[in-house]
């Protein structure tokens, strides 16, 4: 049986012509489908496994290095010179996150707890938890600058309290007694006449609180109801605004719980989260785009204008009493102790704190603190979290424990909380938000092209078929006249 060359082109060239409408298709359907298969799979909800688990326990190991200002002139400082430190680390925990207590609401929303545990981590440390390290005794300078304003004679008789239980301005101890704390007649004193002057009920450490401890009820939108809250606090402990600071706009909770953010963000989207630890909401802005292993992403780095005073910033007017830019003054979510965080080595902050203190050198790529996220899903993929924290300290009188000490504030300790997603974790996140994507937008681009070639080369091959079968039948009527004339003589001579 004869094939029929002209039907097979025409039926290639409506073949390629469904396969150019199918990759129109695609391209018009396809990110409409992609997104609509990253919100659910963003969707807090334990039937999506990977995102859920991903949310729920933290599987991508997260590390906070420590590093201590050593102060290297304790005497001179009491006698009104300027302070020296070195700084020692870093001191390298392991830090295990998971969330209990887990309970879903009729609202779109979820409540959790989320519990943290540290272990040292020696290989990654640059000492030992036994090492020793001199910095400020925040038990003396800070109740004593917290006294200031009370009696003369209250003030001679905490400066007794101090002398009984020989406590002095600075302290000398191991890493680990500081960081989890150490045994102190003073600290028993305080938690037995005056109950909840300390943070903690135990040992005094500047980490004693937070290990084994949780960040209390967070309140969060699962995104079932709108792809744009996935994430964002509810409240926190019960509450929707905070009561530490002066203005509506300071004791605003704002964003997420800091650990993921909405999908589909774009440059000028910015990265606001809740931290309990800084008694306060943050915001990130965008820096610039990057690429990590093959994956695209956006850095958020912090603002001049976060730890900015009240004047150089007025929305931040709510977070004082001010010092200088640079410095966060958590003192009314501290026990009212003279506390200040800020960037390490005072990064970003007013310059002259660096004239109070010898030793420190501040740089953007040491002491910034960044987020690398994904914008199409709002997953980070790598966090470094740097801040340090500072003890104000002067003299008092009647508190002979502070000697001449000029007013300065002086760092004590800064840390680096850091995570990046690894392994098996990101393979799979390549392939299903990369490699996946890569290949569907391929598939569109190669169907319209595939379909296109196929009509080019069925019309071109059928317009040949065309022209040949004209080109045949010339000849054939041109032999048929030939023949015609070449009989006509042979008939003439047989009538004849």
């Amino acid at each position: 049986m004869a094939i029929d060359k002209a039907k097979v082109a025409i039926g290639c060239i409506v073949a390629g012509a469904v396969t150019v409408v199918s990759g129109v298709i695609l391209l018009c359907v396809g990110p409409a489908i992609m997104n609509d298969q990253i919100k659910k799979n963003t969707v807090i909800d334990p039937k999506n496994e990977m995102s859920y688990t991903m949310w729920k326990d933290v599987p991508v190991p997260f590390y906070m290095s420590v590093y201590f200002f050593n102060v290297l002139n304790p005497k001179e400082i009491l006698n009104g010179e300027k302070p020296m430190v070195e700084q020692k680390g870093p001191y390298v925990y392991r830090k295990r996150i998971q969330k209990d207590n887990i309970t879903f609401h009729s609202n779109g929303t979820v409540s959790y707890r989320e519990y943290r545990r540290y272990f040292f981590e020696p290989t990654m440390s640059s000492g030992n938890e036994s090492d020793v390290v001199t910095i400020p005794n925040m038990l003396v300078l800070g109740a004593a600058v917290m006294m200031e304003n009370m009696p003369f004679a209250v003030r001679l008789m905490i400066s007794a309290t101090f002398k009984t239980f020989k406590e002095g301005p600075f302290l000398t101890k191991s890493v680990g007694e500081l960081m989890w704390g150490y045994d102190s007649g003073l600290v028993d004193f305080l938690n037995k006449y005056l109950p909840g002057m300390l943070p903690s009920s135990g040992k005094f450490g500047l980490f004693a609180e937070f290990n084994n401890s949780n960040t209390g009820l967070f309140t969060i939108h699962t995104g079932q109801d709108d792809i744009r809250k996935v994430h964002k606090v509810d409240s926190w402990n019960g509450l929707t605004e905070l009561p530490y600071w002066r203005t509506p706009q300071c004791n605003m909770i704002n964003g997420t719980a800091g650990q993921m953010w909405p999908p589909f963000m774009t440059r000028e989207s910015t990265l606001p989260f809740y931290s309990p630890d800084a008694c306060r909401s943050m915001e990130l802005v965008y820096q610039r785009d990057g690429v990590m292993k093959g994956i695209p992403l956006y850095r958020y780095v912090a603002p001049k204008t976060l730890f900015a005073n009240g004047t150089d910033y007025q929305p931040n007017e709510g977070f004082c009493p001010c010092r200088q830019s640079g410095l966060l003054n958590v003192s009314s979510c501290r026990h009212n102790s003279p506390v200040f965080i800020s960037h390490p080595h005072f990064f970003n902050a007013d310059p002259v704190l660096l004239d109070f203190v010898q030793g420190l050198r501040p740089s953007e790529e040491e002491h910034g603190l960044f987020i690398d996220i994904h914008p199409l899903t709002g997953v980070p993929l790598n966090v470094s979290i740097r801040l340090q924290l500072n003890l104000y300290m002067k003299k008092v009188s009647a508190i002979t424990e502070t000697g001449k000490i000029s007013e300065v504030v002086m760092p004590m300790i800064w840390f680096e909380e850091r995570g990046y997603i690894d392994g098996p974790i990101l393979t799979t996140f390549h392939t299903n938000l990369v490699v996946l994507p890569a290949v569907m937008e391929y598939m569109q681009y190669g169907f319209i092209a595939l379909g296109l070639a196929t009509i080019v080369i069925a019309a071109l091959m059928h317009h040949r078929l065309k022209r040949g079968k004209c080109e045949g039948g010339t000849s054939t009527d041109g032999n048929k006249s030939t023949s015609t004339e070449e009989r006509e003589p042979l008939l003439r001579h047989d009538m004849d």
